[in-house]
């Protein structure tokens, strides 16, 4: 909990009315409010832009509604939904923390901060996100908007080592303990349609009066982003009749836990693929936000689909139910308009 200064009730007060005035309110997330499905949206925004995310929280609520529903989801079937979405490590977590909240909760949702910030994939904004908005208790967070908004309000250098810290302690001191929704929902839309990352709509801004950065230089606010690496990988995709076979990626990686054709850094199967002469080759260069990965794939055709000796788990899947399976998003399009 925070003890919320009298001399910032000025900043809360602007942002909760402006976010009354000027918030977003067509975001899915926001209609319904639970703490489940605050989570779900919470877990699917971690690094990723509202406008990606819309379509895919619509299609995840309308399968599993809440957490009686997916309580009996398979990890799998968690990963389906996801696919596209990247980060899959994120989908993963969800699987783990609803297991748990089914067998330690009585398969309800943690109503305390010290038991939600312990679950997986949930830090301590993600907690303070579901707290002050779902259940209406003041506790601060740190998203990428919020601290974007604070760092240029109080004008923190993003690149010194301590920045972390001392934006947490701000956002503590920030948080009002009264009108937390309205808070809290506000600071999040400024930070992303107001005080964005590129540049800062300072006259529309409520609190261009008292922000430090108002109308000024931000550059020392854009903290420099890492180069990506990059890597080649080499797949063999086998076909046959509308089939394709598929293993399991369980290597501690990107993909991690997705269907993916052979790679070839596998080396665990035991034999070659049987010849043929049907082959066709297809080069995709894929984006992730840590790597730059340059895939060639190898497609092949046969006649009838064929037994592999191998430990990993492996299926032929028809083409017509691949979207019963999570799959990198170049793979499935590959498969999608193969034919």
């Amino acid at each position: 909990m925070n003890n919320s200064k009298p001399q910032y009730k000025d900043f809360s007060q602007k942002i909760s009315d402006w976010y009354l005035s000027d918030g977003r309110d067509g975001l899915p997330w926001r209609k319904n409010i639970s703490p489940y499905r605050i989570w779900i949206s919470e877990i699917m925004l971690q690094q990723t832009q509202v406008k990606t995310v819309i379509p895919f929280f619509k299609r995840f609520i309308s399968t599993y509604p809440n957490l009686k529903a997916i309580a009996s989801a398979s990890e799998d079937e968690i990963l389906a939904l996801w696919s596209g979405l990247g980060f899959y490590r994120r989908a993963k977590n969800i699987y783990k923390t609803k297991e748990i909240i089914r067998s330690d909760f009585k398969n309800r949702f943690p109503r305390r901060f010290i038991d939600l910030i312990k679950l997986p994939g949930i830090g301590r904004s993600t907690a303070g996100a579901i707290m002050s908005i779902a259940y209406k208790q003041s506790y601060p967070i740190l998203d990428a908007n919020v601290k974007r908004v604070i760092s240029r309000y109080k004008k923190v250098n993003l690149n010194k080592k301590n920045s972390i810290k001392k934006l947490w302690l701000l956002s503590d001191d920030l948080t009002p303990e009264e009108g937390i929704f309205n808070y809290t929902q506000g600071i999040m839309d400024l930070g992303a349609t107001i005080c964005q990352m590129k540049s800062a709509d300072c006259i529309n801004c409520p609190l261009n009066k008292t922000c430090k950065s108002a109308f000024k230089d931000l550059k020392i606010n854009n903290k420099v982003r890492e180069k990506r690496s990059y890597k080649k990988i080499h797949f063999t995709l086998a076909h046959s009749n509308e089939r394709f076979l598929l293993f399991k990626k369980n290597r501690k990686s990107f993909w991690e836990s997705l269907w993916v054709p052979y790679d070839h850094e596998f080396n665990d199967v035991n034999n070659y693929f049987p010849e043929s002469t049907k082959r066709k080759i297809k080069n995709i260069n894929h984006l992730l936000s840590h790597i730059e990965l340059d895939i060639t794939i190898e497609v092949i055709d046969y006649k009838n689909p064929f037994k592999i000796k191998t430990n990993m788990e492996h299926q032929w899947i028809r083409k017509d139910q691949i979207h019963n399976y999570g799959m990198p998003k170049p793979i499935k399009t590959i498969i999608e308009n193969y034919g």
